[in-house]
């Protein structure tokens, strides 16, 4: 399953239960997002503390809200802008985004030993079918095939017939889910 908006990530799933994910322990690991720098070596942090004097709430600050689409860019979080731009910092911020999930898609089809279907989900996943067919065209190795009408439309299923995976998406609703939780929370107490 692939969330991708302005916060992004991804996760394997195996007979229903997810086994793995580019998720980590706050928010700002894993994939690029729209503010946030995803997965980062923590050499890096030690360089801006020992060179540039950060402390910690100025890296906080950096990584969670100048960071990702925005602070590759310099223009931007928000990919429908960054698509509209001719400036080549949206462009690398773009290419550096879909190069991170196709890179990380391969991760997690290794942990999963195989892929039967991905999920586009999310404010980008749902509505950027640039994004979605760049990303199909990184995962090609694994036999996916984009039907580029029906994912130009957003239709449910937008591989084509004669791909190996299937292309789906899925519309979220993460207030839904949450209402869900805390209903089976209240009841449980």
């Amino acid at each position: 399953m692939a969330h991708l908006g302005n916060g992004a990530s991804l996760c394997a799933v195996k007979g229903g239960r997810s086994i793995a994910s580019t998720m980590g322990f706050t928010a700002v690991d894993g994939l690029m997002m729209g503010t946030r720098c995803g997965a980062i070596d923590p050499g890096v942090l030690i360089h801006l503390m020992d060179q540039y004097g950060f402390g910690p709430r100025e890296l906080e600050d950096l990584i969670y809200r100048k960071s990702g689409l925005l602070g590759v860019s310099g223009i931007s979080s928000d990919m429908r802008t960054l698509r509209a731009s001719p400036d080549r910092g949206a462009k690398e911020a773009i290419e550096m985004f879909v190069y991170r999930i196709v890179r990380e898609i391969g991760s997690l089809v290794a942990a999963l030993g195989g892929l039967d279907a991905l999920v586009f989900t999310g404010g980008i996943g749902e509505n950027d079918a640039a994004t979605r067919k760049e990303v199909a065209d990184g995962c090609a190795w694994l036999g996916l095939r984009l039907d580029e009408e029906a994912n130009r439309k957003a239709e449910t299923r937008i591989s084509a017939p004669e791909s190996h995976v299937t292309a789906l998406v899925i519309p979220t609703d993460e207030e839904l889910e949450i209402a869900k939780r805390t209903c089976e929370l209240a009841r449980a107490t």
